[in-house]
């Protein structure tokens, strides 16, 4: 095993930690306390090629690969979870969905656009009354004669929703194939028929933001479908897939803030006319904290690894990814609660950014599979049982 990084991968690191420490870090507060959209910021991302990190250079990306994608997503998620969160649903679940099952035509036209920053994308999976059921969503598409869709239903907790000018939406088009029922279609929102709800007032993450959206008659062409009718579940699993490597990613990069609050912090608290990190009780919390972190880094690294062999032909991922998701947004949650816990007080207050990862932390557990999903997906690729 060669765990040394190329010279690639590590450049595109040192891009996304500058941007990260220049320009996301400062901002990070404000952004959190207003629940502003940072299109600047993410602007800047785009222009720098992490908006469409694993997206081939003829389509407006910087043509990396996995490990690259996870390198960079850990850098600007340890500046702000929020930036992450925007950055990872343009690269995981709005370009590698097109990029494996769309046209020529749809690859130009709305994966380049993603990927160079000009626009914001989003995954229209997740609806009111279906979450982690995917297959039981109501949003149905009725096709005409003269080949077109006309869309009517509901979702929500749609990442960038509010802001997003192409969707990746995954609606019903026959309701008694189950999942085989299931076709994906490119949404433009500027068409009539789309409509926003309210951006949602969110724990964390709150510069990332979230909405129910509806269609209401909303029509698509033939040429809006994305891969072949009814495949939509699969493409959504698969994606799905990517996505979680990215929240991976996320999860280690608050995870690493904190742990790295926390060694400044040790260092310099005095109690009782010592540093705390003498005392041993802290010392096994920062032990523990490392090794959670490691774990979680080393697999993450691997599920990307094994990312790019499924590109390249290879085995799949989907096991390697939640692996890699389950043990970093738990790690990410553990490693932010005992980091609140050695700072007392100062850890519950705003004045220190502490309290911000906790509530970061928490929806790496919930969002693209939440841990108990992973669970399920784990255990049933382990035995083979359904």
């Amino acid at each position: 095993m060669d765990f040394k990084l190329t010279e690639e991968q590590l450049m595109i690191q040192d891009v996304a930690r500058r941007i990260a420490q220049d320009k996301i870090a400062p901002s990070a507060e404000h952004h959190d306390a207003t629940g502003e959209f940072p299109l600047d910021n993410i602007r800047t991302l785009g222009e720098n090629g992490l908006m469409g990190i694993e997206v081939p250079a003829e389509y407006g990306g910087a043509g990396m690969d996995p490990i690259s994608y996870v390198l960079a997503m850990i850098e600007i998620a340890a500046a702000d979870a929020a930036h992450s969160t925007i950055m990872s649903v343009n690269n995981s679940l709005f370009c590698n969905g097109i990029l494996k099952y769309g046209t020529e035509e749809q690859k130009q036209l709305y994966v380049r656009a993603i990927a160079e920053g000009r626009e914001i994308g989003a995954f229209a999976l997740t609806e009111p009354q279906s979450g982690s059921d995917a297959t039981a969503m109501r949003c149905k598409a009725v096709k005409r004669e003269d080949g077109t869709w006309v869309i009517n239903g509901k979702k929500s907790w749609i990442t960038s929703g509010p802001v997003a000018k192409y969707i990746v939406l995954f609606a019903l088009t026959d309701p008694t194939a189950g999942a085989r029922g299931i076709t994906a279609f490119m949404i433009d929102t500027s068409k009539p028929g789309f409509h926003k709800g309210k951006t949602e007032p969110k724990l964390g993450i709150r510069a990332s933001a979230t909405c129910e959206i509806e269609f209401a008659d909303y029509v698509a062409s033939a040429d809006d479908v994305l891969g072949k009718e009814g495949e939509g579940f699969k493409i959504a699993m698969t994606v799905l897939d990517a996505g979680r490597i990215g929240i991976a990613s996320q999860a280690i990069g608050i995870a690493r803030a904190a742990y790295e609050k926390t060694l400044e912090y040790v260092r310099e608290r005095q109690a009782f006319g010592a540093p705390i990190g003498t005392f041993q009780m802290t010392q096994a919390k920062i032990a523990d904290m490392k090794c959670k972190l490691d774990a979680a880094t080393l697999l993450t690294l691997r599920a990307a690894w094994q990312k790019g062999q499924f590109d390249q032909g290879g085995a799949k991922f989907s096991n390697e990814a939640a692996i890699a998701k389950l043990t970093a947004s738990e790690a990410a949650m553990w490693i932010a609660h005992q980091a609140v816990q050695i700072h007392g007080g100062m850890g519950y207050s705003k004045e220190m950014p502490l309290e911000r990862y906790f509530r970061d932390a928490k929806i790496t557990e919930i969002y693209e599979g939440t841990s108990e999903i992973q669970r399920l997906v784990i255990a049933r690729n382990e035995t083979g049982l359904r």
